[in-house]
C-alpha cells in the first residue's frame, strides 16, 4: 500500500485524470482510484471529499446534485475547463518527477 504522504500528493492528478474519463460521484470515484492502483489507493471519506472541496473551490471541477437510479441524491463531479488544463500542468510535473527518478535508477524514461 502506498504511504499516507503519497496517497495525499497522488490524490489531485488522481481526480482529475479520472473524472477526464468522464463525471462520477464520490464512492466511484475512490473505487476506481482503488482499481486503477490494484489496490494501493485506498482514500477514506476524510481524505477524499476535503480534496474535492478544493478542487471545487479551485473551479476545476463542478458539482451537481443529482438522483441516482436507486433514488438517493448523489452529487456527480465533472472536470471543467480550467480542470483540463490544470491536468496537463500535473502530467507534466509527475512525469519531470518520475523520469527524474528512474534516471537514478537506471530506468528507461517514460515519454509525454
Amino acid at each position: 500500500m502506498f504511504s499516507r504522504e503519497l496517497i495525499a500528493a497522488s490524490a489531485r492528478p488522481l481526480l482529475l485524470s479520472i473524472l477526464a474519463e468522464g463525471e462520477s460521484y464520490g464512492y466511484a470515484l475512490a473505487q476506481r482510484a482503488r482499481k486503477l492502483s490494484q489496490e494501493q489507493v485506498q482514500w477514506t471519506d476524510g481524505m477524499l471529499y476535503p480534496v474535492l472541496h478544493r478542487l471545487e473551490e479551485e473551479e476545476l471541477i463542478k458539482s451537481e446534485w443529482r438522483e441516482a437510479e436507486t433514488g438517493r441524491e448523489r452529487k456527480y463531479y465533472s472536470l471543467t475547463r480550467g480542470g483540463r488544463r490544470a491536468l496537463e500542468k500535473e502530467k507534466e510535473q509527475w512525469l519531470a518527477a518520475h523520469n527524474t527518478l528512474i534516471q537514478l535508477w537506471n530506468l528507461p524514461p517514460v515519454s509525454t
